[in-house]
């Protein structure tokens, strides 16, 4: 790039234990109220055991997408990547804005921990596909995924 700035990419990672959205928003509020309370930054965090290589693409932009029960449902952006202490130890942790975007659903299979996912390999923006509405119940998009329509 002419300018010096890094590319942007994205990551991708399960997200263990959620079962929808639902679980997700509501897994990161809490996370959210319980920063507050100690006087940590109050944004949603997933920690993990491999620091990225590629921070600098990832802050130029980048979006940790969330795989939910097998389909890449919602993304949120990458603020900021840091040391994070949770429930193991020590990690990385990718530090989120809680605003949470559903994207076109897209089928992907199980990995362990997060891998990279290039721009042009990112599911769209729900709302953007839906003509700005972005307003489909979760187990309505589950239905037409496992229908073959979408």
């Amino acid at each position: 790039m002419s300018d010096g700035q890094a590319p942007c990419v994205h990551v991708v990672k399960l997200c263990v234990g959620a079962d929808s959205v639902e679980d997700l928003r509501q897994w990161q509020e809490g996370q959210i109220a319980a920063r507050k309370a100690e006087g940590s930054r109050p944004l949603p965090h997933c920690g993990t055991r491999a620091f990225p290589k590629r921070r600098a693409e990832i802050l130029a932009g980048g979006s940790l997408y969330w795989v939910i029960r097998g389909v890449i449902l919602v993304r949120q952006h990458v603020l900021d990547i840091g040391d994070v202490v949770d429930d193991h130890g020590p990690r990385c942790g990718f530090f989120l804005d809680p605003e949470l975007h559903l994207t076109v659903p897209m089928p992907r299979r199980a990995f362990q921990g997060w891998r990279y996912l290039p721009i042009g390999d990112a599911p769209a923006d729900f709302a953007d596909e839906a003509g700005g509405t972005g307003v489909l119940p979760e187990d309505m998009r589950r239905a037409l995924i496992a229908a073959g329509v979408w």
